[in-house]
């Protein structure tokens, strides 16, 4: 946004693991190699899971680009800092913190958190708006289906782009308070763009198609995604599905 460089939630290891010869494995390489990042600025972490939070990740990340900054919610900045990283907040539901010329916000989430057996929420989970003085972006983290979408959007927006999981879904008895199916992710793009002051806002897919997490077919979510989108009769220039390593300007 505008010239500063932000990730969130980076991974470039091969498996969303405590260890490497174990756990989901990459279904596809990075959309970006790791070397071919420009220098990054800011690191914004949605929670602790192992396919958020890589702790090989973030030892390159702090290695070769030390000027990073990182925000992250609340009690994960202990295990940042202890591998490097240059944390500058932690925030909680609503806070706010001013970084590099951006208004980033701490936003609510529904899901959980925990990297090991008894540590099961003792960190917290969370999405994000950035602002800059000419574009404002959402990114809703990793969540189920909550009340909140609308309020986030009276209260920080209007956006340019809302970035809506839509993957790891099934089966839904269990995932659905988690993480929401593609109609779910439509639904909550519906509620949050009838608050956005008239402004057109693109919705972004994400957390989909990298690790096989769940049951449903790899290739499904973004099939499902745009059936929704086309009978919630939204516009259709506003859904974008990239394509790994896909840019588009905003």
């Amino acid at each position: 946004m505008g010239s500063t460089n932000l990730l969130f939630d980076p991974i470039w290891s091969g498996r969303a693991s405590p260890v490497g010869f174990a756990g989901p494995k990459r279904f596809v390489p990075p959309g970006v190699p790791f070397e071919s990042l420009p220098p990054i600025d800011l690191v914004l972490l949605s929670h602790d899971h192992y396919d958020h939070l890589d702790r090989a990740t973030v030892r390159m990340i702090t290695r070769l680009h030390p000027a990073a900054e990182w925000i992250a919610p609340l009690e994960v900045g202990s295990w940042l800092r202890k591998r490097g990283a240059n944390v500058i907040a932690e925030l909680d539901w609503w806070q706010n913190v001013h970084v590099r010329g951006l208004d980033v916000t701490c936003t609510p989430a529904q899901h959980f958190a925990g990297r090991r057996l008894g540590n099961r929420d003792s960190t917290l989970w969370c999405g994000w708006t950035i602002r800059s003085k000419e574009r404002a972006i959402y990114f809703a983290g990793d969540t189920g289906r909550h009340p909140e979408f609308g309020a986030i959007a009276r209260r920080l927006g209007p956006f340019d782009a809302a970035f809506f999981p839509i993957g790891a879904y099934d089966p839904r008895w269990f995932m659905q308070p988690v993480h929401m199916a593609p109609e779910e992710a439509v639904s909550a793009y519906a509620e949050l763009a009838a608050e956005n002051a008239d402004r057109l806002c693109s919705f972004v897919a994400m957390h989909w198609g990298t690790f096989k997490l769940t049951d449903e077919p790899m290739d499904e979510p973004p099939a499902l995604t745009r059936v929704a989108w086309t009978e919630a009769d939204l516009d259709p220039g506003l859904l974008w599905i990239p394509h790994r390593g896909e840019t588009r300007r905003i």
